[in-house]
């Protein structure tokens, strides 16, 4: 159980370390966000911070 539970650390550790990460500029160049893994899934574009998408 321990071990399990050790690897699931390191592993959890390891796709934070490596992960894709990015950054998006809308045309204006006056707002921009930060990703993760993929800007599809970013909060910051889920909710709409920098307007709407047709401007990106």
């Amino acid at each position: 159980m321990g071990k399990t539970i050790k690897i699931i650390a390191l592993l959890g550790a390891l796709s934070t370390l490596t992960a894709c990460t990015g950054h998006i500029d809308n045309k204006s160049k006056n707002c921009s966000y930060d990703y993760l893994l993929h800007p599809a899934i970013s909060i910051s574009k889920i909710i709409g911070g920098c307007g709407p998408a047709a401007e990106q």
